[in-house]
This record gives structure tokens, C-alpha cells and sequence, in this order.
């Protein structure tokens, strides 16, 4: 199928209201959902990386990419049939205080595209221009935060964590001027246009505006489209389909952050507006992953003093977001029992996520409640000792029960290691012990901890070895990063070196430690 093949049916323009201004004029948009923005045009748009998965999700393969009109389209520099770019509107709660209209300042949705199965997949650019909900800034993205969310788009969908996707990194040929550090020393940088692809893009935001607004019609219309289109499966009518809906929302808020928390993955910036009312991952930021295990750490400077969205409070935060989530439907309701119910449900189904995640980790049949204290403990020794998460739990799948060992790769610190050495093996002997009792065999075992604990994941100082290249002129390491990241949980004979753990030349490196906001 070629380009001009794709078909759109555009449900969002055509079931909500929309803006009657258009253009990327800043404004405050009241009683409207959506507002129709062009993207603005690039000097010379190139493709540096795209994504073959979805390129056939879609209908297309590599020699469709390999046009001059493909980077001209997803640039923003042209259009397909039946392509009708819009920026939605949205509020949110940004570090625990409520934000008023923010809206897509930097993304604009090409349209929705319907495969040949049926499944939707809206289009969205980012860092194709200023829309009407860019504020003071210019509605761009700078290439090494694009190329930060395209590959991180594609590893978690390969991880198995549930998430946005990106079709296609396409560098613009201008500079775009940022403040990296909000140190007062702006500087030109390379500028790039992320395609990022979902069935839906709306956030918890979405609703909360209108709430916050009492436009409380223009609420009902909205969570009744979402339902229709998003959640087709739920059935019944008023409270109890609202009720039924939230409540789906909640659990699979909670399966998301298990497998956040599963795999080392921080988002770093969890306000309302970056959480998906479908539970994807959305909007990659200034997030990181876990080298030296510590549930403390944020990769976001702006966050670096309160540390808000730590590793280790992102459940915690997702409840929270839920609730202001359930205060904005409020107005749906006859009382607040169905949307305590729905949080509470959280709870549960994370706490029910997690006791799998450490079955699964530890390569046992089942967790029983002494293993929630074996995997505890082990998080806390893991912290005091500076070992890597990604590595020890890799290292544990060739474990011999009967001659326990740590994974020699996975400390940082050689004198921490012997400090705790003692601590490490006793609990080591702990562990052996339960394997000892477990009912899977070796072999099952091993590979129900192969797939659970992943090998290769997108560590920050990888992803920055593939910006310098690219800033430098050689993009090919994208390709190749993404090209190892899409089998995580394979072996892959000659690519150990990217699944060493952090050198010690990145553990301050900009980029490859703590990252801001600016993109």
C-alpha cells in the first residue's frame, strides 16, 4: 500500500467540538476540545530512522520511508488525502498544582488512520510548529530529544510495557535555539519532528479542563466519545458505564506502573497531562532508567529538589493522578462510592501485578507472602550496595541453587561490594533455598525469568552515544541501538557491550544521568 493509500476517518473532529478560530494564534479556548493548526514548514526534512513494525501496522515498508514524500509528510510539510491537522485541549496538575489550559504546544495530529484490520492509529507530529497552545514557546523539538523519544517509543512496545509508538524520526534542516540547562546559555541545536503514533492520545487532562471550567456537558460528551471509540467493549448506560470505565482506567494505570517498575523504566514528569487515559506510556520526556538500583532517583533537573516522580513513588503518583482524575468526573456521578471503588481498584491491581512481577523476576511458580519480603530486602541491599538492576536480575537466571554466587557485573563500587558482601550472601543463600522449594524445573525457571527480566534496555548513556553521532552528522546509530532493542530479552552474540552496565565516564554526563525539560 503506498502513502496516499492510508484512510482516515477523523472520529475526534467530527463527534466533539471543535475551536471555530484556527491557526497557531495563542488563546484560551473555551467550550472546544480540539482547534484545527497546519504544521509549519521545514527548510530541508530528511528521515533518519523509522520503525518497520509500524511501518506495516500500517500498511507501508521501507520503500515507502524511503521517499522524499515520506519526510516531506511527516515533517509537516505536506499532507495525504484526508489528513485534517488539529491540536487538542487539555489542562493538568504539573507537580502537584493545578495548571489551567496547557494543550498540544509542540503536537499536532496528522488524522486517524484505520489499518486494514480496523485498528486506529492517530498521527500525531511532534515538534512541527507553534499551535494555539505553544504559550512563549515555538511549538519545535530539538533532534536529541526526538531521537530520545523515538527509540524509547519503540523499546518499551518491545519490552512489552504498554506505550505510545513512533513511526518516524525526520530531521527538519533548521536549528532550533534552547536553554538545555536554564542556565541562561541558550544555544542553536539541530531541530527533528517525531511521528508519534497511539489509537488515542487523550490524557487525564483532557477531562479535568472542562471540569475545572464547569463545562460539565462538554465533560459528559467528552467521556461518552472516549468510551465509544477507546473502550467499545464496555456495555450498560450512565453512571454504570461511567463506573465501569474508570474503573478499567484505574487497573490498567496500575498494570502500567508494575511494568514500569518492572523493567527500571522513570518517567520523570508524571503531571496529569502526561498520563493516558488508555494506560500507555506517553510523552518521553526527561525520563531514565535505573543503572545502580535506587528507588530515590529522578532523571529530571526541574524535579531534582523535591524528587516528585522518583522511581520509587510512581505508584504512588499514578494514585494521586487518579484521584484528581476522579474528581474531575465527579460531575458524572450521583456520589463518590463508584470512584473510591475504581481506586481502591488500583491498589489491587497493582499489589496483584507486583506479586507476579516478583514471581516472575525470581523465576518462581508463584509468590507467596515471605517472597514479598525476599524481593524487600533485596531492593534495599541492591540500593545500599550500588548494584545495577538491569544486570543482577539478568545474572540470576544462571544462578546454581546448589553454589549461589552474585552476577560479578552488575556492582559499581568494588568497596561497597565487599562492605555488603556478607548481606549479599546470606541473602543469596535465602533465595537458593526458596528456588530449592519451587516446583519449576531449572529449565522453566530460567525461562520464565529470561522473559521477565530484560537484557538490553535503552540506558540513558546509549541513547546519548547515538545523539553525539547524529548531532555529528552519522545517524546510523539510532538504527543500531533500535536494531538491538527490539529483542530485549534475547541473547545476542556480539552486542554485549550494549548491555554493559553505565561507564563511568556517564555517571555526570549531561544526557546521560539527569536531563531537563528543555527539547
Amino acid at each position: 500500500m503506498s502513502l496516499d493509500a492510508l484512510h482516515f476517518n477523523n472520529r475526534l473532529l467530527a463527534e466533539l467540538p471543535g475551536d471555530p478560530d484556527t491557526g497557531p494564534r495563542r488563546r484560551e479556548v473555551r467550550g472546544a476540545l480540539w482547534s484545527r493548526v497546519m504544521p509549519t514548514p521545514v527548510a530541508a526534512p530528511r528521515t533518519l530512522a523509522v520503525s518497520r513494525e509500524m511501518l506495516a501496522a500500517l500498511g507501508l515498508d521501507d520503500a515507502d520511508a524511503a521517499t522524499p514524500r515520506f519526510a516531506e509528510v511527516f515533517a509537516g510539510n505536506a499532507l495525504l488525502p484526508g489528513m485534517d491537522p488539529f491540536a487538542t485541549n487539555y489542562g493538568g496538575h504539573q507537580f502537584g498544582h493545578w495548571a489551567g489550559q496547557l494543550g498540544d504546544g509542540r503536537a499536532i495530529t496528522l488524522g486517524e488512520s484505520i489499518d486494514d484490520a480496523g485498528g486506529r492509529w492517530e498521527l500525531q507530529l511532534k515538534g512541527a510548529g507553534p499551535t494555539p497552545y505553544s504559550r512563549s514557546a515555538d511549538g519545535r523539538a530539538v533532534l536529541r530529544s526526538s531521537i530520545r523519544e523515538f527509540l524509547c517509543s519503540e523499546a518499551m512496545h518491545h519490552l512489552g510495557v504498554p506505550t505510545t509508538r513512533a513511526l518516524s524520526l525526520v530531521a527538519t534542516g533548521e536549528d532550533v535555539v534552547r536553554d538545555m540547562f536554564y542556565d541562561g546559555r541558550p544555544k542553536a541545536e539541530p531541530g527533528a519532528v517525531v511521528c508519534r503514533v497511539a489509537p488515542s492520545f487523550l490524557r487525564f487532562g483532557h477531562f479535568e479542563l472542562p471540569a475545572s471550567r464547569g463545562e460539565h456537558d462538554l465533560l459528559r460528551r467528552l467521556a461518552d466519545f472516549t468510551i465509544r471509540r477507546d473502550f467499545p467493549h464496555l456495555r450498560g448506560e450512565g453512571e454504570s458505564l461511567y463506573a465501569d470505565w474508570f474503573h478499567e482506567v484505574c487497573t490498567r494505570t496500575a498494570r502500567l506502573m508494575a511494568e514500569w517498575m518492572r523493567v527500571g523504566f522513570v518517567h520523570g514528569v508524571m503531571n496529569t497531562d502526561n498520563l493516558s487515559i488508555l494506560g500507555l506510556t506517553i510523552d518521553y520526556g526527561p525520563y531514565g532508567w535505573i543503572d545502580a538500583y535506587d528507588p530515590d532517583w529522578t532523571p529530571n533537573t526541574t524535579d531534582a529538589g523535591g524528587r516528585r516522580y522518583r522511581f520509587g513513588w510512581q505508584p504512588a503518583i499514578a494514585r494521586w493522578n487518579l484521584m484528581r482524575l476522579a474528581q474531575a468526573l465527579a460531575p458524572l456521578f450521583g456520589s463518590t462510592e463508584p470512584l473510591q471503588a475504581s481506586i481502591d481498584a488500583f491498589g489491587t491491581a497493582y499489589t496483584a501485578a507486583e506479586r507476579d512481577n516478583t514471581a516472575r523476576k525470581l523465576g518462581l511458580a508463584e509468590c507467596r507472602d515471605e517472597d514479598i519480603a525476599l524481593i524487600r530486602d533485596l531492593h534495599a541491599l541492591m540500593q545500599a550496595a550500588e548494584i545495577d538492576m538491569s544486570l543482577w536480575f539478568r545474572g540470576l537466571l544462571d544462578l546454581d541453587p546448589g553454589a549461589p554466587s552474585a552476577p560479578a557485573d552488575a556492582f559499581y563500587d568494588p568497596t561497597l561490594r565487599a562492605t555488603h558482601a556478607e548481606t549479599i550472601d546470606a541473602w543469596l543463600r535465602r533465595y537458593a533455598e526458596r528456588l530449592r522449594d519451587d516446583p519449576l524445573p531449572a529449565d522453566a525457571r530460567r525461562e520464565r525469568m529470561r522473559l521477565a527480566n530484560p537484557k538490553y534496555v535503552p540506558r540513558n548513556y546509549l541513547a546519548q552515544q547515538a545523539i553525539d553521532r547524529a548531532e555529528a552528522g552519522d545517524p546510523s546509530g539510532i538504527v543500531e541501538l533500535l536494531e538491538v532493542l527490539r529483542r530485549p530479552y534475547e541473547d545476542q552474540p556480539g552486542r554485549e557491550g550494549y548491555a554493559a552496565r553505565r561507564p563511568d565516564w556517564a555517571r555526570d554526563k549531561p544526557g546521560c544521568s539527569m536531563l531537563s525539560c528543555s527539547s
